[in-house]
């Protein structure tokens, strides 16, 4: 039952080693993961911040060069914008040359009908309803459109405009516009990935140019970004699904000084944290090793605490078996000494000596008996084995005696039992013999106390009628006694002065 128990507290506890594992592992692969999820977006974060100090260091570069070279355009108008010759539309040209990507210039007049223009396909087309001329004709300075369609091509573009003025009055307005496309650039330079974009936005929401290119105009007055991060900083990230095309992306945005434009570069969500979904992939393949070989640990812990509980039980049936013989051979051995002492009344012998003889065979029966009947075949409880012996002994002379015992819980080596039973059944002879004479009732007190390591402290007294230790013959008990307290490596002493009391120190007691 114990091998059991143990096997039982061996697969538990390998259970749990097993299951500390791979919860520490799982923890371990918990924290890599959330680490390596961080370090994605920090990284992207990160790109798409140096990417929209790229975009706005190129639309601030965009305004600059857009407003001076209306002002150009203004100063080579002169006084009268109304076009005599050709000199002036060559004028215009020069004043747009140095400006990035495909720049139409135009002047119109009051009435938003275009005077000059650098543009080979320009119509005859009123901008009267344009806002970047309707803004102008109200007052404005100047003016930064939202996205626009061309009308003449049917391209994406945005315009800045410049107000006209001559003798005081609204004379028209210059014109600069600038094809979408001319982000192209800079989108390929940051190389934020697939899916990225990069844009500006005027500060009340517009967009004003996106690339790669949104479906039209859009409004973005009521976006996360005007509505939560503009009011609170004026540059930063977030992540948000796009207005434009619903796609998920970190979005780094930055308020371009002076201008009244918001630069941004987004990056794609799902792009960014490529690399953290390589880390899951790898630590869902760790686990799953370690799933595996934990199993096949477990399958191996199993089918050895399965051998173990086999042997266990080849062993507890081995020891049964050894048991039964061990409690045979003792129940013979009693069975022996009662048949000797069945022929020892038969012998023609003094009755005394009958008596004594079958007194101590009866204290080395109680012995085996003790063995056999407890199953204890290494140590005995001292308590029960003299108070076998005792009352075999008390019944035996059908004394009228009470005994009482104070006797601790202490274990006697099978080696030691036979000759503690002979000597207490020795003493209790004596007492029955010599300490209540006439058939008188007496008292007899019989104490076992440990004395420190293997000692132990044996007093046997009775209320009798006592002795003066100098008058008593030394006989065949009295060299028992010597004898038996001597193999036990003991001292002992007798007390008569007030009826008899034994006290004897003894190695008896099993560690």
């Amino acid at each position: 039952m114990r091998g059991l128990n143990l096997n039982f507290t061996l697969a538990k506890a390998a259970a749990m080693i097993i299951v500390a594992m791979f919860v520490s592992l799982l923890l371990l692969l918990g924290l890599w993961l959330s680490t390596s999820y961080q370090d994605a977006l920090r990284r992207t974060e990160e790109r798409a911040i140096a990417a929209s100090k790229i975009v706005a260091t190129n639309v601030s570069l965009l305004d600059s060069l857009a407003r001076q070279a209306l002002q150009r355009i203004d100063v080579t108008l002169g006084a009268d914008i109304v076009p005599p010759a050709s000199a002036s539309v060559r004028n215009i040209n020069e004043a747009v040359a140095d400006l990035p990507g495909q720049v139409k210039a135009y002047v119109v007049d009051e009435n938003g009908l275009t005077l000059y223009s650098t543009d080979p396909m320009v119509k005859p087309i009123s901008i009267v309803d344009r806002p970047y001329f309707a803004e102008l004709a109200k007052g404005a300075r100047q003016h930064i459109s939202s996205l626009l369609i061309s009308r003449l091509n049917g391209h994406q573009i945005f315009a800045f405009s410049r107000r006209l003025e001559r003798d005081g009055k609204f004379a028209g307005a210059a014109v600069v516009s600038f094809d979408v496309e001319v982000l192209a650039d800079v989108w390929e330079a940051v190389d934020l990935g697939p899916n990225s974009t990069v844009s500006f936005i005027r500060a009340d929401g517009q967009l004003v140019a996106r690339y790669p290119l949104a479906d039209g105009p859009v409004d973005m007055s009521k976006y996360v970004l005007f509505t939560d991060y503009l009011p609170k900083a004026a540059a930063g990230t977030y992540e948000a699904i796009s207005p434009v095309d619903g796609a998920h992306r970190i979005v780094a945005y930055r308020t371009v000084d002076g201008t009244g434009l918001v630069a941004l570069a987004s990056a794609d969500y799902a792009v960014g944290i490529q690399r953290f979904w390589r880390d899951v992939t790898v630590a869902v393949s760790v686990l799953v090793l370690a799933g595996v070989g934990l199993l096949a640990a477990g399958q191996w812990i199993r089918h050895l605490l399965h051998r173990d509980a086999a042997q266990s039980q080849l062993l507890r049936n081995a020891l049964a078996d050894n048991q039964l013989l061990l409690r045979e051979v003792h129940h013979r051995v009693k069975n022996n000494l009662q048949a000797v002492q069945s022929i020892i009344q038969l012998q023609r012998l003094p009755a005394e000596i009958q008596q004594s003889l079958a007194d101590r065979i009866s204290s080395m029966v109680a012995v085996h008996e003790q063995i056999y009947r407890h199953d204890e075949f290494s140590r005995l409880c001292a308590r029960d084995l003299i108070k076998s012996v005792v009352e075999k002994l008390v019944t035996a002379y059908g004394a009228p005696v009470v005994v009482d015992y104070d006797i601790d819980e202490l274990a006697v080596s099978t080696d030691n039992a036979t000759p503690l039973a002979l000597l207490t059944s020795e003493i209790l002879t004596n007492i029955m013999k010599y300490a209540f004479p006439d058939g008188r009732e007496g008292r007899i007190s019989i104490a076992l106390k440990s004395a420190g390591g293997r000692r132990a402290r044996l007093t046997i007294k009775d209320n009798g009628i006592g002795f003066d230790p100098q008058t008593v013959q030394q006989g065949m008990g009295s060299r028992l006694i010597r004898g038996v307290v001597g193999q036990l490596n003991g001292t002992h002493a007798f007390d008569g002065s007030d009826g008899t009391t034994f006290t004897a120190e003894l190695d008896i007691i099993e560690p």
